[in-house]
């Protein structure tokens, strides 16, 4: 297992994690022997009882099981009893969060990805003493960047619906569809706390995911006041990040590849995105 967390921790380090988050190894033994993980965006009991029939040795996800802090793990509340199912089948449960939003190849990179879009900058970055020894491209939260051409927000909707997994919430356009926007910025999840470094970014769009009412109001009046035209796509959450899914499956290809380890990656079949009908 240490192996493995050395692995992860490479691709995406702990380092990189918002100062509130709870990312690594949150229930198994260091030195247990993996063969095979799992690999799934939430630590739902589905995915974990995914986990023990296909004998998985490890899940890997990118929400933390216990973001929060608990005062118990007694098989009968909701987070103990995930606890002893896996501790009792020894599978071990590791968590990358905001250190794999902020990393690059990310969350937001492959979610910006999608629009044609590569080489987009941090929306929020983090500060360069942060960064030190990380290479020579910037990290942090959310992207931003230019599209080869101007294209309508209708059109950026539709192309986000085409290639994000159907969801009941669909894909939803908050501001005019018919404005023309050369300028994106994303952020895989729910990112309506950064509409301040979104009208800084200068973009014409913003992708997220969760947006609220009010919010959502505030940030198309703040736009309409500067006449900056700003326009929001919303999309599901889980959307939005079950597609770095694949991606993170094949940096740790690579890299287990290069390190010489043996291990047999398996995708969770478990669709997690909570709504499941709309009337």
């Amino acid at each position: 297992m240490s192996d493995c967390a050395e692995v992860f921790d490479s691709l995406w380090p702990p380092a990189l994690a918002e100062s509130w988050d709870s990312v690594g190894l949150a229930v198994g033994d260091p030195d247990a022997e993996v063969q095979s993980i799992l690999l799934a965006l939430d630590p739902m009991d589905t995915v974990i009882a995914e986990a023990v029939v296909l004998g998985a040795d490890l899940v890997f996800n990118h929400h933390p099981l216990m973001l929060k802090p608990v005062k118990s793990v007694n098989a009968a509340t909701l987070k103990g009893g995930a606890v002893h199912t896996l501790i009792s089948n020894d599978i071990a449960l590791f968590n990358a969060h905001t250190n794999a939003d902020s990393a690059r190849g990310g969350v937001s990179d492959v979610l910006i990805s999608l629009l044609g879009i590569e080489g987009a900058q941090p929306l929020s970055p983090h500060d360069e003493a942060d960064d030190s020894g990380r290479g020579s491209l910037p990290t942090g939260i959310g992207r931003v960047g230019d599209l080869d051409r101007p294209t309508p927000v209708r059109d950026l909707a539709r192309r986000l619906a085409a290639q994000l997994p159907r969801t009941t919430t669909g894909v939803r356009i908050a501001g005019d569809p018919a404005a023309t926007a050369t300028r994106v910025a994303v952020c895989g999840g729910a990112g309506d706390s950064l509409f301040d470094e979104v009208r800084a970014s200068g973009a014409d769009v913003y992708v997220t995911a969760d947006l609220r009412h009010h919010p959502a109001t505030e940030a198309l009046d703040a736009a309409n006041r500067r006449e900056s035209g700003l326009s929001l796509i919303d999309v599901s959450h889980w959307a939005s990040e079950t597609v770095w899914l694949s991606a993170a499956a094949e940096a740790l290809e690579t890299e287990f590849a290069r390190r010489g380890f043996t291990v047999s990656l398996q995708h969770s079949a478990v669709n997690t995105d909570p709504w499941v009908e709309r009337y």
